[in-house]
């Protein structure tokens, strides 16, 4: 089944209203799920994890996490004021940041992309973790730059839900989009997964359970069009 951009905010908010399941403990589903994929695929080296501000840096937060505390060697980009975020995004940082690997902060938007090329080359794994199926735009700067220089590492690339810059959707590119081996997309794929113009964009597509409960999953997706 699929989850167009408004059924899986609709999932989320049902989740949180009606069954109770707090917003944290999807999201911490969500991010230790997306690391135990990482791990069954194989780390044979550094992993950088890219986030956002929103819920899908939150994701990358608890990727980051859980590799640390498997013993992976990880890094963090966080293209955002660590001030500035909110939510439950705000508290998996604050988690990560009393503890966990070290976390590269761009508060500004003033990224050197040859810095982050360097960054990137070093690594075995670039997680994008930076916008989720919510995105409706294209990308303005600096996170065209950080997509450029993604591409262009000879990193391994996994998407958390959707690779960035691609519309969850139409399954068409907005612009400069990240160009995943993998994709670990949460509860169920999008919409726009199916489109023969998605598919150089997500790699190979994993599902990850956030424990949303299941008859809620089933119902969120019945009148959708099959995968």
């Amino acid at each position: 089944m699929l989850l167009s951009r408004d059924e899986a905010r609709a999932l989320d908010r049902r989740a949180m209203d009606e069954w109770g399941v707090p917003g944290l403990v999807l999201m911490e589903n969500a991010g230790r799920g997306c690391a135990e994929l990482l791990v069954r695929l194989g780390i044979e080296g550094r992993v950088a994890v890219c986030c956002g501000k929103g819920n899908n840096g939150g994701d990358g937060f608890v990727i980051a996490r859980h590799l640390d505390n498997a013993g992976f060697r990880v890094a963090v980009c966080l293209f955002a004021d660590p001030a500035g975020l909110s939510g439950d995004a705000a508290v998996m940082y604050r988690i990560l940041a009393h503890g966990g690997p070290p976390v590269t902060a761009y508060p500004d938007g003033a990224v050197d992309e040859a810095q982050l090329r360097r960054e990137f080359a070093r690594a075995d794994w670039v997680v994008d973790a930076l916008f989720g199926s919510g995105l409706t735009g294209a990308l303005r700067a600096p996170f065209d730059g950080i997509v450029r220089a993604i591409n262009e590492s000879p990193a391994r690339v996994i998407a958390v839900d959707i690779p960035s810059g691609l519309d969850s959707d139409t399954g068409l590119s907005l612009g400069a989009t990240v160009r995943a081996h993998h994709t670990a997309t949460i509860a169920a794929p999008k919409k726009g997964f199916v489109r023969p113009e998605a598919r150089p964009w997500l790699g190979t597509v994993h599902v990850i359970d956030m424990g949303a409960p299941r008859r809620l999953l089933e119902a969120a997706t019945k009148s959708g069009p099959k995968a």
